[in-house]
């Protein structure tokens, strides 16, 4: 069983982030900070990825001084609490074709997740994509959360929240 290690290129993979309320939806990008995906006999078999919180961006909201104002929410305590916590973690613990179980980490909590990538490698190059879609309220984010407070009407924020994620990783020589 051949086993290859990809390190994570960070300027060529990206994540994007949508989260959902009754009137809309916000997007926007956040930075993968390092890691690594590991393949056995060229199947996908786990890895690590570190997200980077404080480098949450809105593109949606142009305003800059609405947009400064949404973004510090998101750093708040309320969201991310990027300040004491500036990494997000998801680590893979089982591949099953193209489906990934995963433990990831936000705020120093822990939870499963599961989702399906895709994985293409052309020569020591690795692209893989997939999508999650993440109840926010498990990373204790109950802002406006349908789940915890009542009448919020059209203030009501989903509690799920998407990520699709890039990854372009390079093989690390043994």
């Amino acid at each position: 069983m051949e086993t290859q290690k990809f390190e994570i290129i960070s300027a060529q993979s990206n994540i994007d982030w949508i989260g959902k309320k009754v009137t809309g939806a916000h997007n926007g990008t956040i930075h993968v900070k390092e890691g690594e995906l590991v393949l056995n006999d060229g199947k996908l078999s786990g890895g690590k990825i570190i997200i980077d919180t404080t480098s949450i961006k809105i593109l949606d909201v142009t305003d800059p001084a609405t947009n400064a104002q949404f973004a510090g929410h998101l750093a708040s305590d309320d969201f991310f609490s990027t300040e004491k916590h500036p990494d997000a973690i998801l680590e893979i613990t089982s591949v099953s074709g193209k489906h990934v179980e995963g433990d990831l980490t936000i705020k120093g909590i822990t939870n499963p997740v599961g989702f399906d990538v895709v994985v293409n490698v052309s020569g020591d190059i690795l692209v893989a994509t997939g999508k999650l879609a993440i109840d926010r309220t498990k990373y204790e984010m109950k802002f406006r959360s349908g789940n915890f407070f009542k009448d919020l009407g059209d203030n009501l924020i989903h509690n799920e929240f998407e990520l699709n994620i890039s990854i372009t990783a390079k093989a690390v020589l043994a």
